[in-house]
């Protein structure tokens, strides 16, 4: 007998019924038509797995069809592994099996843009030279900085206050990069066992970091069009109560959503009423490309949340320097936990930071600039090249996520490494599979590799255009 997850969000009938829209094909049999239609929805992540489908009773006078073909189509997707049913306990949303896939051992030669990144910022080189030449000054102290230096604390804090939310040096930890301001946070906020809401497609090494705490995951969708799902986020806080929520409210990866600002108000009003506190991933916040100018404030301006942020993205993933913006008790909390991991960040690199950031809406500026020429070549070239895809045109971040038509992601990956790049599948983005239809596609690179991996693209779908997509995805390590 299956065991069903008893804090899993419902779908009424309603919803479902919006979701579903023009489901009726008269050239299939109405029930194998539901069928198909609810499995894309999965497929798609719109219906994230572990969500309770409709009684077949409601679903059928909702739809105005008779009950045995809702529930023919509910055994059609029983049969197929995405859905699972027990008597008196209704049908949950899951995914079939999946074998897994080894990584490639090598990516010499390979056109790699499974990492959405950028080429360091000018002047960093500069920045170092000038950094090192105030090490002097920190050569007496042991060197094991849990904290983070004041220097770089204050200026961090000033960049938060810049975007309209008051906070001081002594709220801010220094880390090892946002992935380690994730693991650290879940090591100290999550118990074994414990629910975390994350989003569905979303940062899959969130997802790690969140598992290796012992949380079990709770998705809710975002989409490109509608952002998030809010009331499933808000049902799914009221029925789990989880310690934790993990959002990337700006520029969301791989998505590009941006959350509005009363929309952020709502969903921390929600979870302070069930103890949640919201991880606001904000490594994003900054990455604007169209208009700096009408980007809501930070998260935690709109409620209670724990913001994280890195240098990562805007200045360069080889400085590995991210941030934890907290409540005083919790930032205690932390620096108490964090020796059981690492003993402290870099001083120097964190000397090199504090001088860039001295001049951070330049640097901005500047990459703005490139994402926008990234962007519009690639958004141009996809759409010339595959009509039938369906390209947004982001406002900020580095990427753009594309809708393919027909679940074929992971195929298609795997055609584009016979082609010499290297792509990261849809369900990497997911949880257990779903996003087949989808693909991640950065724009931050040169143009000569941007028209390399178009005609790499264009070579792969070649092979692939309406075949079935394979039983796992390519594995691949994102950023």
């Amino acid at each position: 007998m299956t065991n069903l997850d008893h804090g899993a969000t419902t779908v009424s009938s309603r919803a479902l019924g919006v979701l579903l829209d023009s489901w009726r094909a008269s050239s299939v049999p109405g029930y194998l038509a539901l069928a198909d239609r609810i499995r894309l929805l999965v497929l798609d992540g719109r219906l994230p797995v572990g969500t309770r489908l409709p009684s077949e009773r409601d679903l059928c006078a909702h739809l105005g069809v008779s009950r045995t073909t809702v529930a023919a189509a509910y055994a059609a997707l029983r049969d197929s592994g995405h859905v699972d049913s027990v008597r008196g306990s209704g049908s949950v949303v899951r995914l079939p099996a999946r074998a897994s896939v080894p990584r490639p051992t090598t990516t010499e030669g390979l056109l790699d843009l499974t990492k959405a990144a950028l080429p360091a910022v000018d002047g960093i080189a500069e920045a170092a030279q000038r950094a090192a030449g105030r090490l002097g000054a920190y050569l007496d102290d042991p060197g094991y900085d849990p904290v983070g230096r004041p220097v770089l604390r204050e200026a961090i804090a000033e960049r938060y206050r810049r975007r309209g939310l008051e906070t001081s040096a002594d709220q801010i930890v220094v880390t090892l990069g946002a992935q380690h301001a994730i693991s650290l946070l879940a090591r100290v906020l999550v118990s074994r066992g414990d629910r975390a809401v994350v989003e569905a497609p979303g940062y899959p090494h969130a997802f790690e970091a969140l598992r290796g705490a012992g949380a079990r995951l709770v998705p809710v969708s975002v989409t490109v069009d509608d952002g998030w799902d809010e009331a499933a986020l808000m049902q799914t806080l009221r029925r789990t109560s989880p310690p934790v929520a993990y959002l990337m409210p700006d520029f969301h990866n791989p998505t590009g959503a941006t959350m509005p600002a009363d929309q952020r108000a709502r969903v921390l009003e929600a979870a302070a009423a069930e103890g949640t506190v919201v991880i606001a991933d904000e490594t994003m916040a900054e990455m604007a490309i169209d208009d700096r100018r009408d980007a809501p404030s930070p998260m935690a301006a709109y409620g209670r949340a724990v913001t994280i942020g890195s240098v990562g993205k805007s200045l360069w993933g080889g400085l590995r320097i991210g941030w934890i913006r907290a409540e005083r008790s919790l930032v205690e909390r932390l620096v108490r936990a964090r020796s059981a991991g690492d003993l402290g960040t870099p001083v120097l690199e964190q000397l090199v930071v504090a001088e860039l950031l001295g001049d951070f809406d330049r640097v901005l500026e500047a990459r703005a600039g490139h994402l926008r020429r990234g962007r519009d070549r690639v958004v141009h070239g996809l759409r010339e090249a595959f009509p039938s895809w369906q390209v947004p045109s982001p406002a900020g971040g580095l990427t753009t996520w594309v809708g393919l038509g027909a679940p074929v992601s992971s195929q298609l990956t795997l055609a584009a490494r016979r082609e010499g790049l290297l792509l990261a599948a849809g369900p990497v983005f997911g949880i257990d599979g779903a996003f087949e239809r989808f693909l991640r596609v950065p724009f931050s690179y040169a143009d000569s590799d941007t028209d390399r991996a178009l005609a790499a693209l264009r070579a792969a779908w070649d092979g692939v255009d309406g075949v079935q997509a394979p039983t796992s995805p390519l594995l691949a390590e994102v950023v």
